[in-house]
């Protein structure tokens, strides 16, 4: 056995220990890179599955397409399914404004009537066969809106990929889209901007198509508990097949407010879209009538006396509908539903939404605060 000095033997522990060392730290700085590329690919996976129309989807939905499309419905259950009860009380009802909206109905025989209000503050609600399954026309295209946007919430939609326009998606009337050239690429928030801005119908359809088709839909439409919307033919649909309820459309515009469905960034969206409709003839000069003031320009005019309406229409000629989210002047709010169903292109039919959306606002007006209470 060499004959080992003390200063060999210790240099000898030295080496060793600085190479045990050396050891730990390379163990430790793998496993940091490690957990970094995993983190990445669960966060990809986990809100990049789509970037555009043409892309491949994420590395979960690739590997396990069941399992993937099993979480997206999940996701869309857990949603809940009784915002606005079946059993509505009676005590809640505005009954004065039930009956008046009886009355002005009855007057105009030959019309098929839905209407409901639902003060969200309070839970008091006015109704006219607020079930009764009507066809939606173009307000069905906020219940659209919803679910692209739940889908954007799941990363299953980007709000900046490119939809590709297609023959098969081209609708007439309302918009311009239709008349692009074939292969155009627009970004999903432009589409869904114009669906409810000018009610585009072609941009509709590319987002209909996106979504995954009709029946697709219609299956997020049941699980959301709108068991009276429904899509049967693309837009815009002049006979009439797609169809919902005023409780429906009420209901679409609940969940996203009281934050039932919808995150804070796609809610915000979605105010921020509704906010863009045109439409103002209907719900809006309704209610500026029930004010007592002139209906020209109702937006602005609503706006001044510190309301605001944010809501979309419909009109195919034999079916007019509105509905809207509604802010008032101390800042509570209420959502209003109206659909009729009547002899193409009968004036009597968008009349008498403007006339219930009349008898509604006193009920809505909040009270002067300078006045002493009961």
């Amino acid at each position: 056995m060499p004959n080992i000095k003390p200063s060999q033997k210790e240099s000898k522990v030295v080496r060793q220990g600085k190479h045990f060392l050396q050891l730990i730290v390379s163990g430790i700085g793998l496993g940091v890179i490690s957990g970094s590329i995993l983190q990445t690919i669960v966060l990809r996976e986990g809100t990049n599955s789509i970037k555009t129309e043409d892309s491949q989807p994420g590395l979960f939905t690739r590997l396990y397409p069941t399992k993937a499309k099993a979480r997206l419905n999940s996701n869309f259950r857990k949603s809940p399914n009784k915002v606005l009860p079946n059993k509505l009380s009676k005590r809640l009802e505005l009954t004065s404004l039930s009956h008046r909206w009886n009355e002005l109905a009855s007057r105009k025989k030959g019309l098929e009537v839905s209407a409901f209000l639902y003060l969200i503050d309070n839970g008091k609600y006015a109704k006219l066969s607020p079930d009764s399954i009507l066809p939606a026309a173009s307000s069905i295209k906020t219940s659209i809106l919803v679910i692209a946007l739940k889908l954007i919430d799941l990363g299953e939609l980007k709000w900046n990929e490119e939809l590709k326009l297609t023959s098969e998606s081209i609708g007439g009337g309302a918009g311009w889209m239709a008349y692009q050239k074939l292969g155009k690429k627009f970004p999903l928030h432009e589409v869904a901007t114009e669906m409810i801005r000018v009610s585009d119908n072609t941009a509709t359809n590319l987002l209909i198509k996106r979504i995954g088709g009709k029946e697709v839909l219609n299956k997020y439409f049941k699980k959301l508990g709108l068991n009276s919307t429904k899509i049967n033919n693309l837009l815009p649909d002049l006979e009439g097949t797609n169809t919902t309820s005023a409780k429906d459309l009420v209901r679409t515009i609940q969940l996203v407010d009281e934050g039932k469905i919808l995150g804070p960034r796609t809610r915000d969206l979605f105010r921020e879209v509704m906010s863009t409709s045109t439409s103002n003839r209907l719900l809006p000069a309704g209610m500026l009538k029930g004010l007592g003031a002139s209906d020209v320009d109702p937006d602005y005019n609503l706006l001044i006396k510190g309301y605001r309406v944010y809501n979309k229409t419909g009109d195919i000629g034999i079916a007019y509908a509105d509905a809207g989210l509604i802010e008032l002047p101390d800042n509570s709010r209420a959502i209003a539903g109206f659909i009729v169903k009547g002899p193409f292109n009968d004036p009597r039919s968008p009349s008498l939404i403007r006339e219930m959306a009349a008898a509604m606002t006193p009920i809505l007006t909040p009270k002067d605060p300078s006045e002493p209470s009961n």
